[in-house]
């Protein structure tokens, strides 16, 4: 039986307070939510993410870009970007960028729809939007 490379992909929602992150099964298929990160400083913030890599056998990290409607990067992008050269300054993997527009809207949409008590959407939607921004460059790359 051939060895068949497995490599899991990480899935980041990049904000002010938090960091949603989402890994795909080893077969890249799907998207599975990870525990929120609470902003701290930069450095730690970073060292966390580095330890999941390591841990989880990442071979690749996914952020979501947040973009203006029009296409346009306004602060968040820019932040994004300042977080994207940091990382990639960090890790020998592809770090890639995807728009996310709307991910964040979905995630509220997607646990209304659950029924979520308002605290418990308010603590899984950086990760819920994670999974979102994950899932849509799964496949996205599969086709």
């Amino acid at each position: 039986m051939d060895h068949v490379s497995i490599m899991r992909v990480m899935g980041i929602d990049y904000g002010e307070k938090r960091l949603g992150l989402a890994i795909s099964d080893p077969l890249g298929i799907t998207a599975q939510g990870l525990p929120t990160i609470e902003r701290t400083h930069i450095q730690e913030d970073l060292q966390k993410i580095l330890t999941i890599i390591r841990e989880k056998d990442v071979g690749e990290i996914v952020i979501g870009l947040p973009k203006h409607m029009n296409n346009t990067l306004g602060e968040k992008a820019q932040a994004v970007m300042t977080f994207v050269a940091l990382l990639k300054k960090h890790v020998t993997i592809p770090v890639n960028t995807i728009d996310e527009r709307l991910s964040t809207v979905r995630a509220h949409k997607a646990m209304l729809e659950g029924d979520l008590s308002r605290k418990k959407r308010k603590d899984r939607v950086d990760m819920i939007a994670a999974q979102l921004i994950l899932q849509g460059y799964l496949d996205r790359i599969k086709k």
